[in-house]
């Protein structure tokens, strides 16, 4: 098959959202904006930043029955912003999420997102196996680490073959081993088929966009879904 690149690069256009700062505004912002960094880089806080810490808490307890709810609520709501290109809010959300419920690895799902947003692969690697050392079958997690890997293949592709198609192999292994925990993802099951579509796989291409679809859907775009319909003819049953 040729080189099929179609449905990664619409996968691309789906995972890093559109830069409302670069990196290196980011970088300067950060350093007198710990909010910006993961865990607040890990400094010690003003007296004024632990209060309105205490409020965040004892706020929250009053509307979810547990601070872990509470947390995942803002990771959510991370989320939310990030599609919406505002990566400043959405580390924000992703931290306070971590004030609540610092055991919730989640956390570094967003810390990952906002670095890929960035252009900053390798630090949104960091954060990916930050979070599975600590919770291995973290499958948000190991979908995106899995996608860290398709960049990785898209990049090395032009110029070194097989080393591409050994980061191909690799996000094919975390992907699947999300699957295999949680088959009804629909990023997940999505990624799936683009992955055997960029094998060359086209029967498991056509598996697992059928398997997003009956899902919902909703992450399967037009142009990937014409993509695979001229590089993969489908079988009739």
């Amino acid at each position: 098959m040729k080189n099929i690149l179609t449905g990664l690069l619409v996968l691309l256009s789906l995972t890093v959202f559109a830069q409302q700062i670069s990196w290196e505004e980011w970088e300067l912002e950060s350093k007198t904006d710990i909010r910006l960094l993961p865990k607040y880089g890990n400094v010690e806080k003003t007296e004024k930043q632990k209060e309105a810490d205490k409020i965040l808490i004892e706020t929250m307890i009053k509307h979810d029955s547990s601070l872990g709810k509470a947390s995942n609520r803002f990771i959510n709501l991370g989320f939310q912003f990030l599609y919406k290109n505002d990566i400043k809010t959405a580390m924000y959300r992703f931290n306070q999420a971590y004030v609540l419920d610092p055991t919730n690895t989640d956390i570094y799902w967003g810390f990952g997102a906002i670095y890929m947003s960035l252009g900053q692969y390798e630090k949104a690697k960091e954060q990916y196996e930050e979070g599975l050392k600590i919770t291995p079958n973290n499958t948000h997690i190991l979908t995106d680490y899995g996608t860290y890997f398709m960049w990785q293949y898209s990049a090395l592709k032009p110029t070194d073959k097989e080393k591409a198609m050994i980061k191909l192999d690799s996000a094919m292994t975390y992907i699947s081993k999300s699957y295999n925990l949680n088959s009804s993802d629909q990023q997940t099951t999505f990624k799936l088929s683009i992955l055997y579509l960029n094998k060359g796989d086209c029967n498991n291409a056509w598996k697992y966009y059928d398997e997003c679809k009956s899902l919902g859907g909703q992450v399967i775009t037009e142009a990937y879904t014409k993509g695979l319909q001229k590089e993969c003819k489908r079988k009739k049953k």
